[in-house]
């Protein structure tokens, strides 16, 4: 095993595994990545919601850990609190790619989040709740936007189409002192480069696995 150590990913698509290669290659060279890619579990959570599932995420898990994971990160904001709830029975870090876009988000006073799954709002508002009670006051307010047939074009692989809808909607958000948007979703990152909105637009691939990464160095690598 390198020094870095190695960070099991659960995804719930195919299209993060060269985000976060990429990712890795360029500020964290060393980190063995190890992905796991479970499109069923995201149908099943939108279908009964997140804890319909609690039990198959932490079984994946417990499968990494077994494999020789020193950390898990999941990038699938809607089973973000799921995993986060397995740590305890893993023994290892297990983090969400979210978090440290939801504690950066927690320090402005107006934050908007974009999303293109209904299903990722709810865990989304409940993670940036927790952030600002840990950083301070909340916000002073937090208003949601589903980005309409923007999942249905991710669906199809119609990359670009679903990039160029996110971005429109973050351009249509109204500019307002002391605002942020968030990104609610891993697959929205590169959708930030593509607006034109003068506000801060946060998203979470970079920063979640800068968080991982130090967590698995952290870990001390079991293997």
């Amino acid at each position: 095993m390198t020094p870095a150590g190695t960070l099991a990913l659960l995804h719930t698509s195919p299209v993060h595994v060269p985000v976060f290669d990429a990712l890795r290659d360029r500020h964290h060279p060393g980190l063995v990545l190890r992905h796991l890619v479970h499109e069923e579990l995201l149908v099943r959570a939108r279908e009964a919601g997140p804890g319909a599932v609690a039990g198959p995420v932490t079984a994946v898990l417990a499968g990494a850990v077994a494999a020789g994971a020193d950390a898990v990160l999941c990038t699938c904001s809607t089973l973000g609190a799921v995993a986060e709830g397995a740590a305890a029975s893993l023994g290892v870090p297990v983090l969400r790619v979210d978090r440290p876009m939801a504690a950066e988000a927690a320090r402005y006073g107006r934050v908007l989040v974009v999303a293109a799954l209904g299903s990722t709002l709810e865990p989304t508002l409940a993670l940036l709740a927790e952030e600002a009670e840990e950083s301070g006051p909340r916000p002073r307010s937090v208003t949601t936007v589903v980005v309409e047939g923007a999942w249905e074009r991710f669906e199809v692989g119609d990359r670009e189409g679903y990039l160029d809808a996110v971005a429109a909607a973050v351009d249509r958000a109204p500019v307002t002192e002391d605002g942020v948007v968030v990104l609610a979703q891993a697959s929205m990152a590169d959708a930030a480069e593509r607006t034109s909105v003068p506000l801060p637009v946060l998203s979470s691939p970079r920063p979640g696995l800068a968080a991982a990464a130090r967590a698995t160095r952290g870990a001390g690598g079991r293997g």
